[in-house]
């Protein structure tokens, strides 16, 4: 028996996504801060390197847009996934905020 948890492999791929974003952000400001440290440097070697590593850094600076805009996406998906489900159960839904509320306020209140 196979059992899927779409939920819990989507959280987990947004997961992977926020890191790589993270990841990816900083590679550029790196990668920009290398490119202003080698300004002054002609040699041919250098400045090949140079307009390669511009050009990467350009398709990094798309790439993380591009993945911005998705988790943005998803976001307002999960959003409205979230509101659909509220206005079907209404009345649990009230029950469930009412008990976390009591939860947390029992958890608070604790020494």
């Amino acid at each position: 028996m196979e059992t899927h948890f779409e939920n819990i492999e989507n959280a987990q791929s947004d997961l992977a996504r926020e890191r790589i974003a993270s990841d990816l952000k900083l590679l550029i400001r790196d990668s920009e801060s290398l490119l202003k440290a080698t300004a002054n440097d002609m040699t041919d070697k250098v400045r090949e390197t140079r307009a390669s590593l511009a050009v990467a850094l350009e398709r990094a600076k798309i790439t993380c847009s591009e993945m911005g805009r998705q988790s943005v996406a998803s976001a307002r998906a999960a959003a409205r996934r979230a509101d659909s489900t509220i206005r079907q159960h209404p009345y649990e839904s009230i029950g469930i905020a009412f008990g976390v509320g009591l939860l947390i306020g029992v958890l608070v209140t604790r020494r």
